[in-house]
């Protein structure tokens, strides 16, 4: 009896968990269409400029234009492939960077302010000088990219391994574990929930990377088409590119939270 209380509790706590999540998923669906109508009408209306703001219609439309015409998948393209491979180099460089300031504790400390004074710096204002570096082009937006989010990735990734419970540490140095042993079966396990974490600021921070080379060199991406409807005074083709931005870093986003849910629901 008591046990089938249990799991008559359990099944409606559970059902009560989905309902909410139903009713959160509604409601940010329902308060996204609300600020599309209330977009929408205010541009009917005339209660706002829409030279300035555009309009959800106008968007629209000019997002089948640019559909039909093909080019807008071009520039999608581009500015996915570029945030994708700095993104990925980023995260890989600053893991691996990460792991060898956790192997030598002399050069975690050695270098330890500069990575301090590298992440107080305005990537966004360097990205120029990058670009002069690196050269204009997609090597140019790609370093950008990297630069904005690697050291996160470091700082982030070190902090997590020096976390790992030292008393486990302990307990494999005095069974004779290597430290290539103690790193990939106790400190890199430990640091998955972290990683992943730090992956969704990083690819946040990689698209602020990508964009603003795109801003500065591109002749082609979501940053250029910002920045040619800005240079002709085209906003409808400035908000649909933000429009765009908006969306796929949501999906991108979502991606990583999906693969994130499976992965702790597969270790539990």
């Amino acid at each position: 009896m008591y046990n089938d209380n249990m799991i008559k509790n359990h099944k409606e706590f559970l059902k009560n968990v989905k309902k909410r999540n139903r009713l959160i998923l509604i409601t940010q669906v329902g308060l996204l269409v609300l600020a599309i109508l209330a977009w929408e009408l205010a541009a009917r209306f005339n209660l706002i400029d829409t030279f300035l703001t555009s309009s959800p219609s106008a968007i629209w439309k000019l997002f089948i234009k640019y559909i039909t015409a093909g080019s807008l998948f071009h520039h999608i393209g581009i500015s996915v492939v570029e945030t994708i491979v700095g993104f990925l180099a980023g995260t890989i460089l600053g893991i691996i960077i990460a792991i060898g300031l956790w192997w030598s504790d002399f050069w975690a400390k050695v270098l330890d302010p500069y990575l301090v004074i590298l992440n107080s710096l305005p990537k966004t204002a360097l990205a120029p000088i990058i670009i002069i570096w690196v050269g204009a082009g997609y090597s140019g937006i790609i370093v950008t990219a990297i630069s904005i989010s690697i050291v996160v990735t470091i700082m982030n990734m070190h902090a997590s391994f020096k976390s790992v419970d030292s008393d486990k540490i302990r307990l494999l140095n005095t069974f004779g574990a290597s430290k290539s042993q103690i790193l990939t079966k106790l400190i890199l396990p430990g640091s998955i929930p972290n990683l992943i974490s730090t992956i969704k600021i990083s690819i946040g921070l990689s698209w602020v990377g990508v964009i603003v080379g795109e801003f500065l060199v591109s002749k082609a991406g979501i940053g250029y088409l910002i920045v040619y409807g800005s240079q002709v005074f085209k906003l409808d083709i400035v908000m649909m590119a933000v429009v765009i931005l908006a969306l796929i870093s949501a999906l991108m986003y979502k991606i990583i939270a999906v693969v994130e849910k499976k992965f702790l629901n597969w270790i539990e």
